[in-house]
């Protein structure tokens, strides 16, 4: 039987709504996409056209994953983020829309030279900066080898490898030096929390990215301690919290005495960003 991209959509639109919900109309034009190789906001123009038995079946085997909660990312290998589309795989955390709003605060200071992102999992945060700032050099660090090999296939796709350092390190434990800018999205989401988690996180996101355990503050405890050591004079850092979190994180950088901290919301309004500066 010859299906059209349109007749296929349709019936695997159906079968994602009775799994997932309301995101399946979008998720399954993303997966259409995927299979015919163009870009989402391209599909409309494509849908007439006649797919071959090998589509077929790869298209109904990505909508039978996604109906078992596997992230898009994981099934199409990459997510959009700030201006540029990041490989992602089970190794690294799914950049998210509200971590662009770390990258917009971090843009707006003024002109620096270093730049320094603690777990840097994909490398989303630092590169994007690194490719808005191209005088801008800059260090990823982080605990996983396997992440550190995503965020050095990204750095070549986003073409600012030769100004991206990335290196193992737990927290600033193998650094040495001072950096105009520090950023990071560490692991926040408390140890009750990750049982309410959505399966497509819990399931399927590395969980030392996710959680840290406890009360969820203990990266935060950490990179503080440290933070004046590796912050320049005059410089900024930028950190992702829980929309809860900003009482308790302001605190604890506050408590260092390196100078005056700030919490700042995301576009939903929700505080999102601890910004400290020294």
């Amino acid at each position: 039987m010859i299906q059209t991209a349109s007749m296929v959509l349709r019936s695997g639109t159906k079968l994602l709504t009775a799994a997932i919900g309301d995101s399946a109309a979008r998720d399954a034009r993303i997966l259409m996409a995927h299979t015919l190789g163009v870009p989402t906001d391209r599909l409309t123009v494509e849908l007439s056209r006649m797919l071959t038995p090998q589509q077929v079946a790869q298209f109904e085997h990505t909508i039978h994953r996604r109906a078992a909660h596997t992230p898009i990312s994981h099934i199409t290998g990459k997510r959009a983020f700030w201006k540029h589309e990041f490989r992602v795989t089970p190794d690294v955390l799914d950049p998210r829309p509200e971590t662009e709003t770390l990258v917009e605060l971090a843009l707006q200071g003024p002109k620096l030279n270093t730049v320094l992102d603690l777990g840097t999992g994909s490398g989303c945060i630092l590169l994007s900066l690194l490719a808005d700032l191209p005088e801008v050099r800059g260090t990823g660090t982080d605990i996983s080898e396997a992440a550190l090999k995503i965020a050095a296939q990204n750095a070549d796709s986003i073409g600012v490898a030769d100004r991206a350092t990335l290196q193992i390190s737990n927290w600033f434990s193998a650094l040495s030096g001072q950096f105009d800018l520090i950023v990071s999205n560490p692991p926040y989401i408390t140890e009750a929390e990750m049982t309410a988690l959505a399966p497509d996180v819990r399931d399927h996101e590395p969980h030392l990215a996710l959680t840290p355990g406890g009360d969820g503050l203990s990266a935060y405890r950490t990179i503080a301690r440290d933070l004046a050591k590796f912050l320049a004079p005059q410089g900024r850092a930028f950190f992702e919290i829980g929309k809860d979190q900003g009482p308790e994180v302001q605190e604890i950088f506050a408590a260092t005495g390196i100078g005056p901290v700030t919490v700042h919301a995301d576009l939903g309004g929700h505080a999102r960003i601890v910004a400290v500066n020294a």
